[in-house]
């Protein structure tokens, strides 16, 4: 009897020590769980396939240029005037909560004229408009560009947000194509009507220059160039389906070829007989604008002093500083690339989307 009450006693102390050791560990668990409530977030949630939507559309496009030719020196200097339509369509795909990867098909075309965009009374301006160039290039774009919008989206297109800012940016591969008008007064076959200017070669790209002329070693410009697409936008969701933006964006260009105009002048002599290239260099002696055919400001006192100053080259008067070789005659500013502007209105249309609604009896 003796032994089972120690025994009794033995197992009761045990007992306790085991139950005070469980309760140490259900209080540790307690207190661990209770950390990982107190950080949970939610559960996170990939944005799966079902999800993921294309979309395609089209856009009405307005095409601005700067360059050369452009009214002021500044990047933001663009002729307003001169602003040109163009036409898009587009294809993209939503990948994922704030982005979605776009390819686009644009056309449209830019211009600039110094007769029009110099005024001849500015004291900066009126070296552009002696030098009386002008131009317009079509431009054929594809771009693709990866797009991120401001608000989150984390629904199935049916649910997309109504609204929202967004940025974009990617590469552009673009065909361009300058050309000039040529002066109906010139007395030349082709006088009236638009010639490309590349196959000219206005600057000495095709000529045998003198390895001691300003533009020695100058190489024909290619017609297909690299652009870097950089914009903003806004975009509205209509309906189910459709969205409308608009968006504004530059291209930033490798080439300071849009406008055919970047080094220096070349001597006429360069051009031989070709007297279609002789002309489109250098235009300055013109009374007349080459495109509008309206008579040149030429007796304004701003710039007589300029437009006097003659200089015998071959045999042939030119107005000093425009239309021979010289290290300082400068055509255009070779250290700048050319820029283009495209704003556009966008209407994107969401396919091969289905959803199914729920039915009741």
């Amino acid at each position: 009897m003796k032994r089972i009450f120690v025994g009794l006693i033995c197992f009761m102390i045990l007992f306790a020590g085991m139950d005070s050791v469980y309760g140490q560990i259900k209080r540790k668990q307690i207190r661990k769980n209770n950390k990982r409530i107190s950080n949970f977030r939610g559960k996170k949630t990939w944005f799966g396939k079902e999800k993921r939507y294309n979309y395609l559309g089209v856009s009405v496009n307005a095409f601005n240029y700067f360059g050369d030719l452009a009214p002021l020196s500044n990047k933001a200097s663009t002729d307003v005037s001169f602003t040109r339509p163009g036409i898009g369509v587009f294809w993209g795909h939503r990948f994922g909560p704030f982005y979605t990867l776009r390819a686009s098909f644009t056309y449209g075309t830019i211009r600039g004229d110094d007769f029009e965009s110099a005024d001849p009374n500015d004291e900066d301006a009126k070296f552009r408009y002696i030098r009386n160039l002008h131009f317009r290039n079509r431009i054929k774009e594809l771009t693709v560009v990866a797009m991120f919008d401001l608000f989150k989206n984390e629904s199935s297109y049916i649910s997309r947000v109504q609204w929202t800012p967004y940025a974009y940016a990617g590469l552009s591969i673009f065909h361009h194509n300058p050309q000039a008008f040529v002066p109906e007064g010139s007395g030349l076959p082709e006088a009236g009507t638009w010639v490309d200017l590349e196959p000219l070669g206005t600057e000495g790209q095709y000529a045998d220059l003198d390895p001691t002329a300003a533009n020695a070693g100058i190489e024909p410009y290619s017609k297909f160039q690299f652009a870097i697409p950089l914009g903003i936008g806004i975009r509205y969701r209509l309906n189910q389906v459709l969205d409308l933006s608009f968006e504004s964006g530059v291209r930033y260009t490798f080439t300071d070829y849009l406008d055919d105009v970047s080094q220096n002048y070349v001597d006429p002599g360069v051009f031989g007989d070709n007297e279609l290239a002789r002309l489109m260099a250098d235009l300055s002696q013109e009374d007349k604008a080459s495109v509008s055919n309206e008579p040149r400001a030429l007796d304004n006192p701003n710039i007589q002093e300029i437009y006097n100053n003659r200089v015998t080259i071959n045999g042939e008067s030119k107005i000093a500083g425009y239309g021979f070789e010289h290290p300082e005659n400068v055509r255009g500013n070779k250290n700048e690339n050319d820029l283009y502007f495209v704003t556009s209105i966008k209407v994107a249309f969401i396919i091969g989307a289905t959803f199914r609604r729920a039915k009741f009896r």
